[in-house]
């Protein structure tokens, strides 16, 4: 028997690594995997939903990159404690985060915070 099968051998005796065909363990990358890739690229910005650009659009309210950089700082410190949903208070806007996915849900101005009851969030900042 030419196959390397032995008595009391159940299966055949392996081959060292690297024989064989080596084209056959190159993987082709697909798609999908190039996204997922640029994603992770993108990971560290924030995002607005389409709610909170109505709601920001709405109110009047407009970030610089400077103010949006201490908004991502502040959320990437509720990311450090474990936050979840978390209300980040900067100036005269409240925004409700999903930290995970770094989302702004929601945006209100000073004017139309008053008297609001902020639920399911778990953390809040305050920067200035």
């Amino acid at each position: 028997m030419a196959d390397g099968i032995r008595i009391g051998q159940l299966y055949p005796a392996r081959q060292p690594l690297g024989i064989g065909n080596p084209a056959q363990f190159r993987t082709q990358r697909t798609p999908d995997e190039a996204v997922s890739f640029e994603k992770l690229l993108k990971a560290g910005e924030l995002k607005f939903s389409r709610h909170a650009e109505m709601r920001m659009q709405q109110r009047g309210i407009s970030l610089k990159p400077e103010q949006l950089s201490k908004i991502v700082s502040a959320v990437e410190a509720a990311e450090a404690k474990g936050a979840k949903d978390s209300l980040i208070l900067y100036r005269d806007i409240a925004m409700i985060v999903n930290v995970p996915s770094k989302t702004v849900v929601t945006a209100i101005d000073s004017g139309s915070a008053e008297g609001n009851v902020f639920t399911r969030i778990d953390s809040a900042v305050v920067i200035s």
